[in-house]
């Protein structure tokens, strides 16, 4: 009987995992990044994109758990001056502002979940992206750091 309800309690923990990420796989497409960090190390993240207007505005609302090798990447149509803030996120998170040639132009961490404050970019980016709390520093990941992502660059080319 012990095994049994064992069982039990690792399938309903599996699902709702399972739901959080269906969830956001549902609403956003995923592609994969690349962040060259200062500590001449490369990581790879599995990322959904927000693309559109509505995507945009829903982020990671709601979410409240998230792999540690994905992220939130927001796209937008031009360089400018962008704000984040942190509505129904029950995550804290290092948000990224990153320039259009992938150079990072601040980052913002450990972000307070649920707070209304402005978390903005300190120049013109193309680029947004969001990570889970402490990712930043666990891997030097900082404003001499690169993204690489976009068309001309291929995550699964071996050359």
């Amino acid at each position: 009987m012990n095994a049994a309800r064992f069982t039990l309690i690792l399938l309903v923990l599996l699902s709702i995992d399972a739901g959080a990420d269906e969830a956001l796989d549902a609403a956003f497409e995923s592609d994969v990044l690349v962040i060259e960090a200062t500590e001449f190390a490369c990581y790879r993240f599995d990322v959904w994109l927000a693309i559109e207007r509505q995507q945009q505005m829903r982020g990671l609302m709601h979410v409240r758990d998230m792999p540690d090798t994905s992220g939130m990447l927001f796209i937008y149509g031009s360089a400018d001056y962008h704000s984040m803030w942190m509505k129904n996120t029950y995550i804290s998170l290092d948000i990224a502002f990153v320039r259009g040639d992938g150079s990072i132009a601040n980052i913002v961490t450990n972000t307070e979940p649920l707070s209304l404050s402005s978390i903005s970019s300190i120049d013109a980016v193309t680029y947004v992206l969001e990570l889970n709390a402490g990712t930043a520093e666990r891997l030097s990941i900082d404003e001499q750091s690169r993204l690489l992502w976009g068309p001309g660059f291929d995550t699964d080319n071996d050359e």
